[in-house]
């Protein structure tokens, strides 16, 4: 019965090695992360147009959308700028909203930011997340808005339409 189990567990061990020996940084998890999150979906620069600016990963958008009732939001810079980034977050502040949906300034993020989902990262994930956009060049890009359910927007945005 011995001989039977001894394949498997060198297999089993062999694929364990293998697979740690070319173990991901955490700057490294953290991009695989924002790919999966689709974080460019929205925050890339051009998102939501056929060409997204990949030159400047998640400098935000200069395209918004609105929800009714709600307003007009453009997805925000999220490179380590200063002045128009995260760059004055702490990395406590960036993991928060992204998990609870609540900006420093306590402002709520817009409902199509999907933070609620996000709020189930494991604390090694949301640390790696925050390592990738440290490492990003910072992008001095101030997106619009964002604009209340009343006032009119000065870049062009999507509207959601509300079924009946």
């Amino acid at each position: 019965m011995k001989i039977g189990f001894a394949p498997a567990t060198v297999t089993l061990t062999l694929i364990a090695t293998m697979e740690n020996s070319g173990a991901e940084t955490l700057v490294e998890r953290g991009a695989y992360l924002a790919q999966i999150l689709d974080c460019g979906g929205c925050h890339h620069t051009g998102a939501f147009t056929p060409k997204p600016n990949l030159e400047a990963p998640l400098a935000g958008s200069d395209i918004g959308f609105e929800s009714p009732g709600l307003g007009i939001f453009y997805p925000p810079n999220l490179t380590p700028d200063k002045k128009t980034g995260l760059g004055e977050w702490s990395d406590t502040e960036v993991i928060a909203a992204f998990t609870t949906g609540v900006r420093p300034d306590g402002r709520q993020l817009a409902p199509a930011m999907p933070w609620m989902s996000y709020g189930h990262i494991t604390k090694d994930d949301a640390t790696a997340l925050v390592a990738y956009l440290r490492s990003l060049p910072a992008v001095d890009h101030k997106v619009p808005g964002p604009f209340g359910a009343q006032e009119k927007a000065t870049t062009p945005y999507m509207s959601v339409v509300m079924p009946k």
